[in-house]
């Protein structure tokens, strides 16, 4: 990405070096539109070739030969033009006076290379690989794979980097941004918050980014890339145009020198001339009619206007530049009126200088070093010296002994005397006791001057009567500063008219008012102003030949102006040379003054002599003439068309500056420079780089604004050419534009860089406005748009397609399921899409959410073909393609847009048959299974029930979860689909209860009656499998959102009949089995013949045997039924409420049983066998129905009251009547439970 404060890095020109500061773009500047040679320096090679060929060549060799020469020629042609323009550029840089280094400068990121990109690559595949020493958990492991494959792997990432526009900063955002949804989705942890998981992360992040490399050569690397950003200083922006123009090192060195850039005086000089000329070709362009072809007419009287105002601006931003520039002292500045006086050349002006307004200030340093020839004083006599300066303080060294009297003191003045007079004096010290001064020995006074010598020399000094020593001589040096407004000094004989009007020897000193403000000022010694003045302006300086008459210097030179002249003098040539030259840059004249012995050296071709005096100057101007350069440096800026020498703009801030000066001062239009800015950013971008919209906004604005007359730049003058190219450029900057909203996601991949899809749109809208004023309607915008995003849905989808590697298939058979899997597939692909269009691009399309829609709609047209396409070819009865519908389904619902929009209603009508289809054969299914599996069912525990009722539970819910799974978008349809399966599933429930009690009902006629009866593990299932049922119900059968759970009521109810009759069923089994019991005792009832045979039977044998006790193994035989039946349905049922209805009824029945029995028994009295079976039986029931957790109240019911009082009465009788039970006994019972 090309910013203000960036350059491209992959030139075809010149390497950038880190060492150095940032350079521009390396084809940066073009001094032609002829864009056939690079630099200068391609001589060599044509010049072999053409050696190497025969002396006879043929017509083909001719022709080769003459296309070398034209390259030749074509080449130096560019050379000399480069070598011009960096002379131009030289002298912008030397002394800018309208431009300024910018120091807000954005800090510019560190480009990704593709070397970098492989690297980065490499390093996190490390990371996966296990290979680096980073600690990390898999959520982090799982987020860089992520990254990883989607990011870094990309190819449209790739195309980013190749053509510039990635940097370092955009992997670290993206991978932040990237994590943060998968941090967000964590789950909380006490005592770690998010933030200090998501910063961990990026440290991690940055770990693996830097791999092993050293971050204090990064910083280093970072340091240097950033040079660009900096204020550079003269010396790296010559080096950076060097570099630019291909211009080598001595053809530098050769200009800086001969064009005088270090001396900013001769600088200021220059551009007054510059100014000077430019009025000129004005004045020129006024009379000769030639003016650039207008929009209209009338404005080429404006079109002089504008240019004498853009020079009159000029003129005051140089009067505005402070004289003195980097010094501490300040010049007054003229009132405004006198800088138009001098603007206007030609018109006098009556406020001219005084002598008040020219103030000089010197300073000046007085170094005492030591004195010589102080014979006369004892050696350890003090001495010391005194300095000052005329009017000014006094200052004294240190003392010193007479033996040694060295000092090496310094003392500071300032004086406002171009001519001061500095006193030294030698004091001793008085031994007389009444001396109250010490005493002088000698004085020294020392006018000196700026051109002083600033060495230690020795003086003389004048001795007093009092000191024997005549020769006494003090060694020290004085540096009288020149102030930056004193341009020269020194002696000169003058003569003029109105001033100076005696030939005499003078200190003149040249005196920079203002910027245009000059005056040559001769001065007395130790007067601070001057005794008379010249002011420059309109003077004209020149070399002359001495004159008659006037005795007295050696080497003329005059001031001409209309109606005076004054002559100069002074005694050698090279301090003619200096004045000359000092006013020759204070008057602005055009014409340059030749020194005669530069013409003598013309004529005789040099000589040694010629050349003593000359200046240093005069050496290098001599030295650029030898080489071929006194032609670029000589050549006049106003005769140039800088127009089209200029022809694109400058990137990096040092080179912005430089261009805003180099325009300014030449004058080239800036409608003109913002045109060829935006040729060459359209150029590069139309070959593949990324340009950054707000460049190409801004001087399209600038532009637009100058072509509709909006003056941008104070210009209201529009040329045919420039509108013309204007409207070529907002072509093809409309088509680049449209180009780079078709493909956002490849432009500008996941969002970068930042704020440039945003800024695209914006400039689009700019450009289609047709003119500065009226704004493009809303719809023709959205039109533009809407064209370009339905051929980005095209693009992406075929994109896509590529990637995926989904080919048509032609000639070639592929097997529904491929296909079915391919389009999977793409579904995902083209979901990962439309993500990242909502993540990255959404916030740049917030004004066109409803175009973006469209896209996204559009996009899933096109897939939907292919869809329709892959499921027209599936079986009918296959179901594979459900996965399909379930992912587009969960995308498409979640999105606010795209929900029941015209491709999800699409994806409805397609499905919904297959979903009821789908239903309807899984009910012929189920209850097929239902049938047959109760019909061979065993009943043997599965689960929670039998192997049919879990079959069946699964299926149901299999089935209910895929339907809830498809969440279908459709509220109708969705009511009847939960409808549907919520009613089947409570028939076949239903099916099922009716089917297991009829299986219960069957098992248990089936059993015995006897105490011999066990409960079997299948009849406990099928109670499982009721309490299964009903638990299955309340969540197969409810119905949901809020409504009545009419089909789980329903099937509830009949469960609970179903299991009230299985639980009648078996207590009536149970009491089957009580009345078996009772029926074998009552054989033994009183007054039956068997009750008296067996008791006189067991009478007769009991005298002789020991006869068991008849009836026990009865008690015992039902007491082991029960305690079995009891475990077993405790064990297998997994009901408790069942167990304990069941075991409530089971003691309820029997216990009405025994006092049915006992009741129709009251009149006859037990047998004593029959009590004690009761005794055992109640016995044992009442406890182990007590430990079943049967209530109290249920145990000691009314009846149990009445049988066990009956059965007491009856012990108590039998005790009387047999002597005894033989241990068995209520009250034993009693005690029993008491102690349990």
């Amino acid at each position: 990405m090309l910013d203000p404060s960036s350059s491209e890095e992959e030139s075809d020109g010149i390497v950038e070096e880190e060492s150095k500061e940032a350079m521009a773009p390396q084809s940066g500047s073009r001094i032609s539109p002829s864009r056939t040679s690079e630099s200068s320096g391609g001589l060599a090679p044509s010049s072999s070739r053409s050696s190497a060929r025969p002396t006879s060549p043929s017509p083909s060799a001719a022709s080769e030969e003459k296309e070398d020469l034209e390259k030749l020629h074509r080449e130096e042609e560019e050379r000399k033009k480069k070598l011009q323009l960096y002379v131009f550029v030289m002298r912008c840089i030397a002394y800018p006076f309208n431009a300024k280094q910018p120091t807000d400068m954005a800090r510019r990121q560190q480009k990704i290379t593709k070397q970098q990109l492989q690297q980065t690559k490499d390093r996190f595949q490390a990371f996966l690989n296990g290979d680096t020493q980073i600690v990390a958990d898999e959520a982090f492991i799982n987020a860089v794979q992520s990254y990883s494959e989607v990011f870094l792997k990309s190819d449209r990432v790739a195309k980013m980097v190749q053509s510039g526009g990635f940097s370092a900063s955009d992997f670290r955002e993206v991978f932040k941004r990237h994590i943060e949804k998968r941090v967000r989705s964590l789950p909380e942890i006490d005592g770690l918050s998010k933030e200090t998981v998501l910063s961990s992360w990026m440290a991690k992040f940055d770990t693996i980014y830097r791999g092993d490399e050293d971050p204090r050569k990064a910083q280093q690397r970072m340091t240097a890339s950033a040079a660009s950003e900096l204020i550079l200083s003269k010396d790296q922006l010559y080096e950076m145009f060097q570099n630019i123009l291909g211009i080598k090192k001595f053809e530098h060195q050769l200009l800086y020198q001969a064009c005088q850039l270090d001396n900013l005086d001769e600088q200021a000089a220059q551009i007054r001339r510059e100014l000077d000329g430019r009025l000129q070709m004005a004045d020129q362009i006024a009379r000769g009619g030639k003016f650039p072809k207008f929009v209209s007419k009338e404005m080429e009287a404006m079109y002089i206007e504008e240019l004498k105002s853009s020079v009159n601006q000029l003129m005051a931003n140089l009067e505005s530049m402070p004289v003195s520039k980097g010094g501490e002292f300040k010049l007054q500045k003229l009132k405004r009126g006198h800088n138009t006086s001098i603007i206007d050349m030609g018109q006098e002006d009556e406020n001219t200088l005084s002598k008040s307004d020219v103030v000089l200030s010197f300073t000046l340093e007085v170094v005492i070093m030591e004195v010589q020839g102080l014979k006369s004083l004892a050696p350890n006599r003090i001495v010391y010296c005194t300095m000052e300066v005329e009017g000014g303080e006094k200052l004294q060294t240190d003392q010193a002994e007479a033996s040694k009297p060295t000092w090496g003191t310094q003392g500071d003045f300032t004086t406002t005397h171009p001519l001061p007079a500095v006193k030294v004096k030698l004091f001793t010290e008085s031994t007389g006791v009444l001396a109250l001064e010490d005493k002088e020995l000698g004085r020294v006074v020392l006018h000196p001057t700026p051109n002083s010598p600033k060495q230690s020399e020795l003086h003389k000094m004048t001795v007093t009567k009092a000191c024997p020593d005549q020769d006494l001589k003090i060694k020290l040096a004085i540096r009288m500063d020149k102030p930056q407004n004193m341009k020269h000094c020194g002696y000169l004989w003058a003569l003029g008219k109105n001033v100076w009007k005696r030939w005499k020897k003078r200190f003149f000193v040249l005196v920079q008012v203002s910027q245009y403000t000059f005056a040559m000022c001769s001065y007395r010694e130790k007067k601070s102003e001057p005794q008379e003045l010249l002011q420059l302006d309109g003077y004209t300086v020149d070399y002359s030949d001495p004159q008659p008459g006037l005795d007295g210097g050696r080497a003329f030179f005059n001031a001409v102006k209309e109606g005076d002249t004054v002559i100069f003098a002074s005694d050698d040539e090279q301090d003619r040379i200096l004045w000359v030259q000092a006013m020759y840059r204070a008057t602005g004249q055009s014409h340059k003054p030749v020194p005669p012995t530069q013409v003598q050296k013309l004529n005789s071709k040099g000589g040694a002599s010629a050349q003593m005096d000359a200046p240093i100057s005069q050496f290098y101007a001599d030295r650029a003439q030898k080489h071929g350069m006194d032609e670029f440096i000589s050549a006049n800026p106003c005769s140039f068309d800088h127009a089209s020498l200029f022809e694109m703009g400058w990137f990096s801030p040092g080179q912005v500056f430089v261009l805003d000066e180099y325009c300014a001062r030449n004058g080239v239009r800036g409608c003109h420079r913002h045109l060829c800015y935006l040729r060459d950013l359209l150029e590069r971008a139309e070959s593949g780089a990324i340009i950054d919209p707000t460049l190409l906004h801004y001087s399209f604005a600038f532009c637009a604004s100058h072509v509709h007359g909006n003056r941008p730049d104070g210009l209201s003058t529009v040329t045919v050419d420039e509108k013309d190219r204007f409207e070529d450029i907002k072509e093809r900057l409309r088509v680049i534009l449209e180009n780079h909203i078709v493909n956002f996601r490849y432009c500008f991949p996941f969002g970068r860089p930042e704020g440039a899809l945003k800024a695209t749109l914006s400039l689009l809208e700019r450009v289609l406005m047709k003119d500065i004023v009226t704004p493009v309607p809303p719809e023709e915008v959205k039109g533009v748009i809407r064209k370009c995003l339905e051929q980005a849905a095209q693009l992406n989808y075929q994109q896509i397609k590529d990637y995926a590697k989904i080919e048509e298939n032609v000639g070639r058979l592929v097997t529904p399921a491929k296909k079915l899997e391919e389009t999977i597939r793409l579904a995902e692909l083209v979901i990962e899409v439309l993500q990242q269009n909502q993540e990255h691009h959404a916030e740049a399309f917030a004004w066109w959410t409803d175009l973006m829609v469209e896209h996204a709609e559009n996009f899933l047209a096109l897939y939907a073909i292919d869809m329709d396409a892959a499921l027209e070819i599936q079986s009918p009865e296959s179901w594979d393609s459900f996965p399909l519908f379930q992912l587009l389904n969960d995308f498409l619902r979640t999105d606010y847009h795209l929900c029941n929009g015209k491709f999800h209603k699409h994806l409805q009508d397609l499905y919904a048959p297959l979903v009821v289809r789908y239903v309807d054969l899984m009910e012929s299914s189920i209850a097929q299974s239902i049938h047959k599996g109760f019909d061979r069912e065993s009943w043997e525990p599965v689960n929670n029930g039998s192997g049919t009722s879990e079959d069946l539970f699964w299926k149901l819910d299999a089935l209910q979860t895929f339907i809830r799974d498809l969440h279908w978008p459709e509220e109708e349809f969705a009511k009847h689909l939960e409808s549907r399966i919520k009613l089947m599933s409570s028939n076949m429930i239903e099916n099922c209860v009716k089917r297991t009690r009829m299986a219960f009902e069957s098992k248990l006629a089936k059993s015995s009656k006897s105490t011999d009866f066990r409960i079997s593990p299948a009849l406990c299932t099928m109670f499982n499998v009721m309490v299964d049922a009903k638990d299955q119900s309340a969540k197969l059968c409810a119905m949901e959102m809020g409504q009545e759970k009419q089909f789980h009521s329903q099937i509830d109810e009949l469960i609970e009949e179903s299991v009230r009759d299985m639980i009648q069923l078996l207590v009536a089994k149970f009491v089957a089995i009580l009345e078996g019991v009772l029926a074998k005792i009552s054989r033994y009832d009183e007054g039956t013949l068997f009750s008296s045979f067996l008791s006189f039977t067991v009478k007769a044998a009991s005298k002789y045997v020991d006869v068991p006790k008849p009836g026990m193994d009865v008690a015992d035989g039902y007491v082991t039924f029960v305690r079995h039946s009891q475990d077993m349905l405790r064990e297998k049922v997994n009901e408790e409420v069942y167990i304990e209805r069941l075991f409530d009824q089971w003691y309820t029945a029997t216990m009405n049983l025994l006092g049915t029995w006992l009741t129709e028994r009251m009149d006859q009295q037990l047998h004593v066998y029959q009590l004690k079976i009761l005794i055992r039986i109640t016995k044992k029931k009442y406890r182990d129905f007590r430990l079943q957790g049967v209530l109290d109240s249920t145990l000691n019911s009314k009846m149990y009251d009445t049988v066990r009082n009956r059965l007491t009465v009856e012990e108590a009788t039998a005790s009387v009547r047999e002597g005894g039970m033989q241990g068995i006994s209520m009250k034993d019972s009693d005690e029993e439970d008491e102690e349990d």
